[in-house]
């Protein structure tokens, strides 16, 4: 089986599943606005949209199934030639067992034979019929036998150059990088194309209504007025300049390796940029730069006390947002904190689901990364890795609760190019990474209360 084959194929599979992925996100994105505006039926346009795109996630299905298949087949054959390749070796080295029991010492003096050139054979890889290595195996059993033992070991220089390390390229080691858990329960939308900027029309004053005083009194009349919120379109981008030689000598497909690099790490600025973009020097306006968010102070940071604090802020959402909140996102360390949270029996006061809890203050859903991990005063709780830890002294967090749905994100997809022509001279070549996403917590700024506003006293275990 060709090893480069195979690449292709799992390279090929990888690639159609994030074209589904996509898919499935410009589906969700259609009924997420019809739930938006309050439609429970879709536009006509939409509904021919929405059907295309579940075609084409059944097209993509049926792909994956079929790579599935040839996949499963190819490593199926290849672990067919390694048993048969390991057995006849067996077979190779008990003839040659046997042979040596009637045969003279394969390098007897004056026999013709030269250990240093069977060895120089094979290992410059002349040894096309195979006699100089079979000699080599039947001269080592000899030894073995005759306790005839060289002076030599797997020191460079002493032996060491022939043990060559092997290199596992195909399992290399990714950089571990925080994903974008935030991002991901905000309402995500297609980037609209053909703009730099999204405005959003916004009542900023509403009318009035009143008890009218008698038959044929005045009716209250207040006018309203409007206001506007924007998003203007910003872009993330990154690049690495690679030497042509190392795309086309390495054994892998080198800069497959580089931009998986670059999309992972797109996806954490993406991340950063909702949480804390500055709205300056081209960032957005993340949620804890938007005016007017409500802002929990929390002088003290006991699990009690930042229980409470959780309760207060849900009620206030309730009360200025007159919507209920839907998630609460905090730091993973904090999280281990509430986990690690004992009562004065040495009880845990976050204990999982299935174990029926009582006078629990949040229940544990799963021991994972970046999603949702437990419940908390009725909602679930997402760790994100990027929240701040620096505020405050220098290593202090906060706490997050919103009403997810408030809070829009639009994005394009992630743009990949090669650019041959910008180091033609040297033979290098550029390959970049770019997306264009805008985002907005300023369509109800009450629907997001932070708790810590300058930082929670950094948990202790």
């Amino acid at each position: 089986m060709s090893d480069e084959r195979f690449r292709r194929l799992v390279a090929r599979r990888e690639q159609t599943a994030r074209e589904r992925e996509e898919i499935l996100a410009k589906r969700t994105a259609i009924t997420d606005l019809a739930e938006e505006e309050a439609r429970e039926d879709l536009l006509p346009e939409e509904d021919s949209e929405f059907r295309e795109l579940t075609a084409q996630v059944k097209a993509k299905d049926e792909e994956l199934r079929a790579l599935d298949e040839r996949i499963a087949e190819l490593s199926e054959e290849a672990e067919r030639e390694r048993t048969v390749t390991a057995g006849a070796a067996a077979v190779k080295r008990a003839k040659a067992r046997v042979e040596t029991v009637h045969e003279s010492r394969t390098y007897e003096r004056g026999n013709g034979r030269s250990y240093l050139q069977d060895l120089a054979r094979v290992q410059l890889n002349m040894d096309g019929d195979g006699t100089a290595r079979e000699r080599l195996v039947r001269h080592a059993q000899e030894v073995e036998t005759d306790r005839e033992f060289r002076d030599l070991n797997r020191t460079d220089g002493t032996g060491g150059y022939f043990v060559p390390p092997l290199w596992l390229m195909s399992q290399f080691v990714e950089l571990a990088r925080a994903g974008r858990a935030y991002a991901n329960v905000v309402t995500s939308q297609p980037l609209p194309p053909g703009t730099d900027s999204i405005n959003i029309p916004k009542v900023a004053t509403g009318t009035a209504t009143g008890v009218q005083t008698a038959d044929n009194a005045a009716v209250q009349e207040t006018d309203l007025t409007d206001d506007f919120v924007t998003a203007p379109v910003r872009t993330i981008a990154g690049q690495q300049d690679v030497a042509i030689q190392l795309l086309d000598q390495s054994p892998v497909s080198f800069d497959e390796v580089i931009f998986r690099d670059l999309v992972a790490d797109y996806a954490t600025k993406l991340d950063l940029q909702v949480i804390s973009g500055s709205g300056a020097a081209g960032q957005v306006t993340g949620v804890r730069t938007t005016p007017n968010i409500i802002t929990i102070a929390a002088a003290t940071a006991t699990v009690a006390s930042i229980y409470s604090k959780i309760a207060d802020a849900v009620q206030r959402v309730h009360t200025q947002r007159f919507m209920p909140p839907t998630v609460i996102v905090m730091h993973p360390r904090r999280w281990a904190w509430f986990l690690a949270a004992t009562d004065t029996n040495g009880r845990p006061l976050v204990v999982p689901d299935a174990g029926n809890p009582q006078n629990a203050i949040a229940t544990l859903g799963a021991v994972a990364a970046e999603q949702v991990v437990g419940q908390m005063h009725g909602l679930p709780v997402v760790t994100d890795p990027s929240l701040p830890t620096t505020l405050g002294g220098g290593t202090e967090d906060v706490i997050h609760i919103l009403r997810a749905s408030d809070l829009l994100l639009f994005e394009s997809g992630i743009r990949s190019r090669v650019l041959p022509d910008v180091g033609s001279g040297n033979l290098t070549v550029r390959l970049q990474v770019y997306g264009y996403l805008a985002f907005t917590a300023g369509r109800y700024p009450k629907s997001i209360v932070e708790i810590g506003g300058s930082g929670l006293v950094a948990p202790t275990f």
